[in-house]
């Protein structure tokens, strides 16, 4: 099976995530940092999501998944030790034509997700279509030691430069900007000398 990558956009989104275990904390943990209003469902929970939800940055619904929750939400993972709760939950789903995530299981998944780098606003999302999580991780962990983290001040710079060229209506093309977005730019940045590298970026793109 392909599967087509996006990124999705879940700002204010209710999200739905039946189990309570580790499995389920990070896929909560990535949820909240992409700003979803995020429900989960489970008798009991991990140290970590009961905390977050005495914050209040989610809700807990302290009970055994029943039909209906499912109702409402965008998204729905399924991270529950019981093939009958995770079976009853795709079914309910999939009814509501609600888009399901269901852990270690890709048959019964209408997406999978990446092994994620951030880096800031820069994000490298690597996958095997569901062949092999562990290479994915392995990858995206040697991409760790190229894609360091002096690039989310790059992509921070390179952003407001865009910004600038925009409201300026200047439209430099991608060959320009490929040739603009050398080593020497990002060296500049790695050695914290931001505006000597926003000065450079301005003059490569036709903008100083």
């Amino acid at each position: 099976m392909g599967y087509y990558p996006v990124a999705l956009d879940l700002s204010g989104r209710p999200v739905i995530v039946v189990g309570g275990g580790a499995v389920a904390e990070r896929k909560v943990e990535g949820l909240l940092e992409a700003g979803a209003r995020v429900s989960v469902v489970a008798p009991r929970v991990t140290p970590r999501l009961a905390a977050l939800a005495g914050e209040g940055r989610l809700r807990h619904i302290a009970r055994e998944y029943r039909d209906g929750d499912v109702e409402g939400h965008d998204l729905v993972f399924i991270a529950a030790d019981d093939t009958t709760v995770s079976r009853a939950v795709g079914d309910e789903a999939h009814a509501r034509r609600a888009w399901v995530n269901a852990a270690d299981d890709p048959a019964h998944c209408d997406f999978i997700l990446p092994s994620v780098l951030r880096r800031g606003d820069l994000v490298v999302a690597v996958t095997t279509g569901g062949a092999s999580p562990a290479l994915a991780r392995a990858v995206r962990e040697r991409l760790e030691s190229v894609i360091t983290e002096d690039y989310a001040a790059l992509t921070a710079l390179v952003a407001d430069v865009r910004r600038e060229l925009r409201a300026s209506a200047a439209s430099p093309d991608a060959a320009v900007w490929s040739r603009a977005l050398d080593e020497d730019l990002q060296h500049l940045v790695r050695t914290g000398r931001a505006e000597e590298a926003r000065q450079r970026l301005r003059e490569r793109l036709g903008a100083a």
